[in-house]
């Protein structure tokens, strides 16, 4: 650890940049903005539609699944922003690539949420 800080102290200050972070997604992303307003419906809607433990779980967990996916994708795009703005191919291929994760887990909500509820 570079800054020294163990136990509690650490898990603090982790706590707090984690927050700091959903915080700036909040402010500055509006896909993550979008996506964080839906949660917030669909979440409270999937526990209250599963039957089991498992389900409420399955349909809550596949929406926030987006939202972790869309977080590492940004994380992706602000670090190859801080490398440069001028066009690279491996720059817009791993943009890309971040751009087909979130596109890949927003799919699988309708198709968890299909298969629970109808299949």
């Amino acid at each position: 650890m570079a800054d020294g800080m163990k136990g509690w102290p650490r898990l603090l200050r982790a706590t707090k940049v984690s927050y700091w972070g959903l915080g700036w997604a909040l402010r500055e992303e509006e896909a993550f903005r979008i996506e964080a307003i839906l949660a917030a419906i669909l979440i409270p809607v999937g526990v209250w539609l599963g039957n089991s433990g498992v389900e409420k779980a399955l349909l809550a967990f596949s929406v926030l699944f987006v939202l972790v996916v869309e977080l590492l994708n940004t994380a992706v795009e602000v670090a190859i922003d801080r490398i440069g703005t001028e066009h690279h191919v491996l720059s817009g291929r791993a943009k890309d690539l971040g751009s087909a994760a979130v596109h890949l887990s927003l799919l699988q909500v309708p198709l968890m949420w299909g298969l629970i509820l109808f299949g």
